[in-house]
């Protein structure tokens, strides 16, 4: 599983993915298109990171 979220959202990300799979988060930083094409899952802007289970 993976949150894509802005920065105002990734501790929420980082808590969601520690609290589905107890273990400790992937936390990646979007560039380049990724970034660009990617919105956060919580609230509709551009997206920054990517918070991941593995």
């Amino acid at each position: 599983m993976d949150i894509k979220c802005c920065k105002e959202h990734v501790e929420l990300a980082i808590d969601v993915i520690v609290d589905e799979y107890e273990v400790p988060p992937v936390v990646e930083l979007l560039t380049g298109k990724d970034e660009l094409s990617t919105i956060c899952e919580y609230c509709n802007i551009t997206a920054t990171y990517k918070v991941a289970n593995a």
